[in-house]
Formats: C-alpha cells, sequence, structure tokens
C-alpha cells in the first residue's frame, strides 16, 4: 500500500525522467472525492445530463456535495456560436459562461447555480496545454496527447473537486463512446480511476435498446457492441443504463449483463416517461443511489435525516404532475420551432409555473416567417397566451412584431424574452407613439427610429470593446409595478442576461408618456430592462432570459404571472 502511495505522489513531478505526467491543484487530497464518470453508446442524445443530474440529486438529497462538470467533443471555446439547430439552446450561468443545454439541467435539478468550472470544451483543454506549452510550463518534454492533454483533463476535475469541497464530481461526457474527439477524455477517466485509486470511481455507461416496429421485439446487439467498445478502451462500467421506448425486460438486461460483466442489478431500465421529474424515483426504486454509495464505499457519509426532509419536498412536487384541473395553450413565436431543444429552459419554465398553478401548459408552435397584421388572427385563435423568445438575426421579426399587437390590442397574455422585448417596444413605438419607422438597428442599421441600438455609452460602460451582456445582473425594480409585485415587492431581482441591443434612451419619456411602464432597469445606468403595460390582464418583456432560473420547486415568477392570467382568460370566458 505504501508503495502505492508513494507511486502516486510522484505523480504530480514534472519531469523528462519520468513518464508520470499527472499535475494535482495545491492542497488536493486524495480519496476526499469520488468521481461518476457518465458516458453513452450507440447514439447521442440519449439524456445522459439528465440521467447525471437526476443521479447527483439523489445524492445531494443524502446530504453529500456534489459538483457537475460536463466534457465536450468540440473545438468551440464555449458554445456562444453554436446554431439552435446543431446544438440545442444555449445555456447562459451566472458568470456570463455559455454553456451546452445540460448546465440548464443540473441547475434546475440540483437547484444551485454552476459556475465555468462546471464545463469544459476540448477548445478549453486544447488552448490551456498550448498555452502551458509556450511558457515553458513542461520543463522541455516534448508536448503529447499522453500524458499531458489527459493530465490537464484530470487537472480541471480535481481542480473542481478541491474548489467545491465536493464528495462526488459528475462528469459527463458528451457525444458517444465512438467519437474520435472524445477518445482522450475517455482514456483521461481511465487514467484517473487508476490514480486515485479503488473506490474512487463509478463508470456509467447509458446506452440504448432497439425496438424495431417491424419486429415487435427489443434488440441488445447494438447496445453490446457499444458497451464492447467502451471496454477496449480500458473502461469496466459498473453501472448499465438502458435507455429505451418501453421498460426493458429481463431477457435484454441478462444479455447486456453477460457481455458486459455487469451484475443484473446494476444492469437497469431507464425508459421514456411523461416526465424528467419522476425519473429520480425511478433510479431510488431501481436502488441505483446506493449501489453507487457501495461502489465508491461512502455510505459512512450519508444524513438520513436530510435525505427523508429533500425527499419528502420532492415528492410534494411530483405529486402534482398530471393532477392539474386546468388546461391551457401558450404559443411560442419564433424561428427555431422545428428543434425543441432550442427552447428546452422555456419549455422547463412553463412546466415549473403550470405545476404551481395547477395548469396544464400545451404548447402551440407559431413560426412567424408567414405571419402578419392581417393573418395573425387566424395563427393565435387557440393560444391563451403567447411568448416571444430570444432570437438573433431579421427572420420572421415582422410576424413576431404581428404577433404582438393582436396581443396588446386583444387582451392576450403575452411575455417577451430578449428579442421579445426588443420587439414589443417597436410594436409600441408604431402603434401607440406613432413612429412608424421605429425598428431596430440590428434589423435595419440605417432606420430613421432606432429604438433598438447598440449605444455608444453603453460600449463605454462594458468596456475593452464588448458589447454582449452575459450572464447574471441585478436588476433594479420600480415600487408599485407588476414586477415589483410578483418577485415579492424586493427592490431588485438578478436575471441572466445575453443580448447587444437596448432601448435607445432618447425615446424613453415619450414611451411612458403613452403608458408604457419600464418597470426593472440597470443600478445606475440608462439601461431598461423589464417592461409592462398596466392596463393589460398581463403584457411583460425583459431584455433577460429569466427561464435560465426557473427551478421545480422555485418557479419562475414571470412564467407563473404569464400562465395564471392565460389561466383566467379561458375560464374566465367559460
Amino acid at each position: 500500500m505504501s508503495q502505492n502511495n508513494n507511486l502516486l505522489a510522484s505523480l504530480s513531478d514534472v519531469s523528462t525522467e519520468s513518464e508520470f505526467f499527472s499535475p494535482f491543484p495545491q492542497g488536493y487530497q486524495k480519496g476526499k472525492t469520488r468521481y461518476i464518470i457518465i458516458m453513452g453508446t450507440v447514439m447521442s442524445g440519449l439524456g445522459k445530463g439528465i440521467f447525471s443530474s437526476c443521479l447527483a440529486k439523489l445524492m445531494q438529497d443524502k446530504g453529500l456535495n456534489v459538483s457537475p462538470i460536463k466534457l465536450e467533443g468540440y473545438l468551440n471555446i464555449d458554445s456562444g456560436t453554436l446554431n439552435p439547430y446543431r446544438h440545442g439552446e444555449v445555456f447562459v450561468l451566472d458568470d456570463g459562461m455559455e454553456c451546452d443545454m445540460d448546465l440548464g439541467t443540473y441547475e434546475r435539478m440540483l437547484n444551485k447555480n454552476l459556475s465555468k468550472a462546471n464545463f469544459a470544451t476540448s477548445g478549453q483543454i486544447f488552448s490551456d496545454v498550448l498555452h502551458k506549452e509556450r511558457h515553458g510550463d513542461y520543463l522541455g518534454r516534448d508536448v503529447q496527447m499522453i500524458p499531458h492533454l489527459t493530465g490537464e483533463v484530470k487537472l480541471k476535475l480535481r481542480t473542481l473537486a478541491m474548489k467545491s469541497d465536493a464528495d462526488i464530481v459528475f462528469v459527463e461526457i458528451g457525444g458517444t463512446v465512438g467519437d474520435l474527439e472524445n477518445s482522450f477524455y475517455i482514456e483521461a477517466m481511465r487514467e484517473l480511476a487508476y490514480e486515485e485509486g479503488p473506490h474512487s470511481t463509478c463508470f456509467v455507461a447509458l446506452t440504448y435498446i432497439l425496438e424495431p416496429k417491424t419486429l415487435g421485439e427489443q434488440k441488445s446487439k447494438a447496445a453490446q457492441l457499444g458497451i464492447r467498445q467502451l471496454m477496449q478502451l480500458g473502461v469496466q462500467p459498473d453501472i448499465i443504463a438502458c435507455r429505451a421506448s418501453n421498460p426493458v425486460n429481463e431477457k435484454v438486461r441478462q444479455k447486456i449483463s453477460i457481455y458486459s460483466n455487469v451484475p443484473m442489478e446494476r444492469v437497469f431500465s431507464m425508459h421514456d416517461c411523461s416526465s424528467i421529474y419522476t425519473i429520480p424515483a425511478m433510479l431510488r426504486e431501481s436502488g441505483v443511489d446506493f449501489g453507487v454509495l457501495q461502489l465508491l464505499k461512502i455510505e459512512d457519509r450519508i444524513k438520513l435525516r436530510t435525505e427523508r426532509k429533500e425527499w419528502a419536498k420532492w415528492c410534494d412536487f411530483t405529486d402534482k404532475l398530471g393532477a392539474e384541473d386546468k388546461e391551457i395553450n401558450i404559443g411560442i413565436t419564433g424561428k427555431y420551432t422545428s428543434v425543441r431543444d432550442s427552447y428546452a429552459s422555456i419549455l422547463n419554465a412553463l412546466e415549473h409555473a403550470g405545476i404551481a398553478k395547477g395548469s396544464k401548459v400545451n404548447i402551440k408552435w407559431i413560426e412567424t416567417s408567414e405571419v402578419n397584421d392581417k393573418n395573425a388572427a387566424e395563427f393565435l385563435k387557440d393560444v391563451d397566451g403567447i411568448i416571444v423568445p430570444g432570437g438573433f438575426g431579421t427572420r420572421g421579426t415582422e410576424g413576431k412584431i404581428s404577433c404582438i399587437k393582436y396581443a396588446r390590442e386583444n387582451n392576450l397574455p403575452y411575455l417577451g424574452l430578449c428579442l421579445g422585448f426588443q420587439m414589443a417596444v417597436i410594436e409600441f413605438a408604431r402603434n401607440v407613439c406613432g413612429l412608424k419607422d421605429a425598428n431596430s438597428t440590428e434589423i435595419i442599421p440605417n432606420c430613421p427610429a432606432p429604438v433598438i441600438d447598440i449605444l455608444p455609452e453603453q460600449k463605454k460602460i462594458e468596456g475593452l470593446g464588448g458589447n454582449m451582456r452575459l450572464g447574471g445582473r441585478d436588476v433594479e425594480l420600480k415600487r408599485g409595478t407588476i414586477a415589483w409585485q410578483i418577485y415579492g415587492k424586493q427592490d431588485s431581482v438578478r436575471l441572466r442576461f445575453r443580448h447587444r441591443y437596448e432601448v435607445d434612451p432618447k425615446y424613453i419619456e415619450t414611451f411612458e408618456n403613452k403608458g408604457l411602464v419600464f418597470s426593472g432597469k440597470a443600478p445606475n445606468q440608462p439601461i431598461m430592462q423589464i417592461l409592462e403595460l398596466p392596463d393589460h390582464p398581463f403584457f411583460m418583456g425583459t431584455q433577460a432570459h429569466p427561464c435560465l432560473t426557473s427551478r421545480p420547486l422555485n418557479p419562475e415568477p414571470m412564467f407563473v404571472g404569464l400562465v395564471d392570467a392565460a389561466a383566467k382568460r379561458k375560464y374566465k370566458a367559460k
């Protein structure tokens, strides 16, 4: 044992005489933190983030401190420039990191804010290694994928473990085992398990069980081959989660068990269900949570009293699923409507608000490219409220403005997010203030009435030439307004932003004289961040993305207000 400890201690040494290279952050205590590593086989999009976040929640409920990290194979430094069609929505953390949508799943499940330390891409890892090489940090060694690139991955995980004081770090590797760009991540995980020692790591393989309609039975061969590929890379899975449309039968689980060396009790079905919020109960009932505790030898760290209390809260929430006594239709008017992941946080926020208000929320997707003032009523005739979400570019903007005009004039509950806030300002300027040429310089750079613009004074405020407002910002609320009331009569609230364009301050007085209320602004700056119409059942817009901070047990107030107003409109009419 002492010989092994001495070997591991030497791994932190940087030397041209040793092939060992595995930097440890100063103060790191080997063995204190355990690692659960989640990988996918067969295909991507199976729900690794959902599984990982649900298991992390169960561990958190037991009184353990958990910290997740998502490792992405692409070379982008962050997710900010990715098209929603390719990778779903861009989720923005409080510190401004633009990242994968799975970070939103973690924040919602764990009810905690994450940071840039919880997200890494190959681009970040490569950049860090090359920066160190240029600064001579490798002491003359030839820099290679192994050990330097894998060492950088392990350093990132151990730094997160130490800074977050985690009992367990959940490591989710994006994509699948067969992806070339993931090979160095998987190798780093193999090395991590070797260096940290027995009971330090738990490998979870998420796989897919095919069920072709023409055959009428479940087939496991693709899953077997995917798991075999993982084992060929030197990783023996400890747990296998089988994704499928229907519960995975015992025969299939037996085949998976035989071909993977994983005991039957640790091969479980993770089949489709009505809500992701029921998955923690599915994992709990299958015993996966205690199986993990036994594998990692940390049963002595759990707090049963904490678990009982937290699980009772969660059950109170999930008991409301499917028990709604009202049903409403909310229209989402955007241009990424063919890919639902583009609006994942909005859908979650609506679900949270619906459960809180006892209303089942149905979504109607409205592609605004074909909408105009003449046909808007036809598009919106069967909805009880609408959302105009965020977005970049010009396509479909006039259709969004027509939807907003209809909502304002017909008392249809409305919530505008980011671009939806800007479009509401333009609509109000044109149709209430008489500024017929009102527009945004994003859409028409030289428009006669640029009510939405990138302001010179904002560029100075942001500094360094940057003009994208990113991450969490405090919003000063105006007393007596709807926003002030729904946020608990607080003088300020923290929201998350991702935008460039603002309301030009020279038009604010004109808008306010015509009845538009700016109920939220940036402290000590002429930057308007929330608007409302006080004489409307519910008409609000915000430059922020409040959906990013909605949580199952703490629904976002703007969404609660929209759902409540939509239900009152529908059922009062009856």
